[in-house]
C-alpha cells in the first residue's frame, strides 16, 4: 500500500472509529443513569431491564440486514445513516419524560447503534493488508469501548451537574459533529467514494446466509462472541452500576471507577489477543475457552464470598471481565478466514448477533431474578437477591462453551478437508494419510 492510501486509510479508520466510540457511548449511557431513570419515570427493575433489553435485542436482530446492507450498499451509506438515526435517538430520549417515550428512543438508539461495527470493520478489511487486519479489528474494539469509560465517569458527572435533559444533549452533539466528519472523510475504496455490490434477490439473500452459517467456522465465531462478551456488557449498559453501589455497598464514585477499570482492562488485552491469535491461529478457540474459565471463577468467588467482596477483588474481578471484550473479537477473525470477501459483512453480522444476544438475555434474566427475590418493601436492591441474579451467567457460559468445543472440531475438519495445506501450517501436525 502506497504512503499516501496508508495515511488515507488510517484516517478514514479514525473518522469512522470515532463514529463506533459515540455509538457505544450512546448505547453505555444508560449504565450510570440506570437509578435516575428507574426514578425519573418510575419503573420496576425488570421495566428498567427492558431499555437495554429492546436495545440489544434490536441490535442483534439488525446485525444480518446490516451485513447484507453493507455487502450490497457498501460501509460508508450504511455507516453515514446509522450515524444520523443515532444522533436522532439520542436527542430525543434527552427531553422524553414518560416511559413509552424513552422506551421509543432506546428502540432506535439500537437501530443506529447496530449500523456502525460491522461498517467500521468492513473498511477495516478493504483499507489494510491481511497481516494487519487481526490487529486493526483489536483496535477497532478497544479503542471503541472508551466511549463506555465517557459513559462511566464524565456521563456520572454531567447528569449531576447538568441534569437528564442537557446530559443527553450533549451526547448527541458529538454524534451531529461526526455526521459531518463521516460525509467528508470515508471512502468505501481509493477509486470510489461509495460503492455498491450485486442485487440480491430473496433467493441470493437466502444463499448468502446459508452459506454463511453452513460453515463451522462462522458457527464458532458466533458462540466464542456469545461466549465471551455479555459479562462486561451487562455490567457495563445496566447492571454493574447497581450490584456494585447496592450489592456491594460502594459509594457511586467507587463503582464508576471499577467500571473505567473494566474498559481500561479491555483495552489492554485486545493487542495482546490480536498478537496471539496471529501467532497461533489453530488456538484461537483455546484461548476463548481459557478466557470463559477464568471470568466463570472470578464471577464465582465473588458471588461466594461471605458478606461484601473486598474492592481489591471486585478490582480484579472486572480486570478479569474485561478479557471478554477482546475475546469476543477473535469471532470475528474466525469469521474473516473462513468466507470469502463477497460475504464478510454477511458472517460478521451473525457472529455479531451472538454477544447481543447472550446480552439482552442475562439482562433480562438479571433484572426479573432481581424482582422476585426483592421484597415488596424494600428501598433497594438487596445484596442476596444480586447473587441469585449474577447467577444467572453461569447458564450461559456453560452453554458456549460446549457449543465452541463442539464447533472447533468441525471447523479444523472442515479445513483439513478444503486445504489441508493451511491445516497442516496452521496445526504444526503432518497431513493424515490419504491426503
Amino acid at each position: 500500500m502506497a504512503q499516501a492510501h496508508r495515511g488515507q486509510a488510517m484516517l478514514i479508520w479514525l473518522v469512522a472509529l470515532s463514529v463506533y466510540f459515540v455509538a457505544v457511548l450512546h448505547r453505555s449511557s444508560l449504565a450510570v443513569a440506570g437509578l435516575l431513570a428507574a426514578e425519573r419515570f418510575e419503573i420496576t427493575a425488570s421495566q428498567l431491564s427492558t431499555f437495554v433489553v429492546l436495545q440489544l435485542l434490536i441490535y442483534a436482530l439488525m446485525q444480518v440486514p446490516v451485513g447484507l446492507m453493507v455487502d450490497r450498499f457498501g460501509p460508508r451509506r450504511v455507516l453515514l445513516a446509522g450515524t444520523l438515526i443515532l444522533t436522532s435517538a439520542q436527542l430525543s430520549f434527552a427531553f422524553a419524560d414518560t416511559y413509552a417515550w424513552a422506551l421509543s428512543s432506546r428502540f432506535f438508539v439500537g437501530v443506529g447503534d447496530a449500523m456502525t461495527f460491522v461498517c467500521v470493520l468492513r473498511l477495516v478489511n478493504s483499507w489494510f493488508p491481511a497481516r494487519r487486519i487481526p490487529l486493526m479489528t483489536q483496535l477497532t474494539g478497544v479503542l471503541g469501548q472508551l466511549g463506555a469509560v465517557a459513559a462511566a465517569v464524565p456521563m456520572t458527572w454531567a447528569l449531576s451537574s447538568w441534569g437528564w435533559t442537557h446530559a443527553y444533549l450533549a451526547t448527541s452533539l458529538c454524534g451531529a459533529v461526526l455526521l459531518v466528519a463521516t460525509l467528508v472523510v470515508v471512502r468505501d475504496s481509493v477509486e470510489s467514494r461509495s460503492t455498491s455490490g450485486p442485487l440480491l434477490g430473496m433467493s441470493g439473500i437466502k444463499d448468502s446466509l446459508a452459506a454463511s452459517w453452513e460453515h463451522p467456522g462462522t458457527r464458532l465465531g458466533f458462540w466464542m462472541h456469545f461466549s465471551t462478551q455479555f459479562s462486561a456488557t451487562v455490567l457495563g449498559l445496566l447492571w454493574g452500576y447497581p450490584f456494585f453501589v447496592q450489592g456491594e455497598g460502594l459509594s457511586p464514585e467507587a463503582a464508576g471507577l471499577l467500571l473505567t477499570i473494566m474498559v481500561l482492562s479491555i483495552m489492554a488485552f485486545g493487542p495482546a489477543f490480536a498478537w496471539l491469535i496471529t501467532r497461533w491461529p489453530w488456538h484461537r478457540s483455546t484461548l476463548v475457552l481459557l478466557v470463559i474459565a477464568s471470568i466463570a471463577t472470578m464471577w464465582a468467588v465473588v458471588l461466594a464470598w461471605p458478606g461484601t467482596a473486598p474492592f481489591w477483588l471486585l478490582v480484579v474481578l472486572v480486570v478479569v471481565c474485561g478479557m471478554g471484550g477482546p475475546a469476543s473479537m477473535v469471532g470475528f477473525d474466525l469469521g474473516r478466514t473462513s468466507n470469502p470477501v463477497f460475504r464478510v459483512s454477511t458472517a460478521t453480522g451473525i457472529i455479531n448477533q451472538g454477544g447481543f444476544l447472550a446480552s439482552l438475555t442475562t439482562v433480562a434474566l438479571i433484572g426479573i431474578l432481581l424482582d422476585w427475590r426483592t421484597p415488596d418493601d424494600a428501598a433497594g436492591y438487596p445484596a442476596a437477591a444480586f447473587t441469585w441474579a449474577m447467577s444467572a451467567q453461569f447458564l450461559l457460559w456453560g452453554l458456549g462453551a460446549t457449543q465452541i468445543w463442539r464447533y472447533r472440531r468441525k471447523g479444523r475438519n472442515r479445513l483439513l478437508r478444503d486445504d489441508p495445506d493451511l491445516w497442516s501450517r496452521q496445526s504444526g501436525r503432518p497431513i493424515p494419510g490419504g491426503w
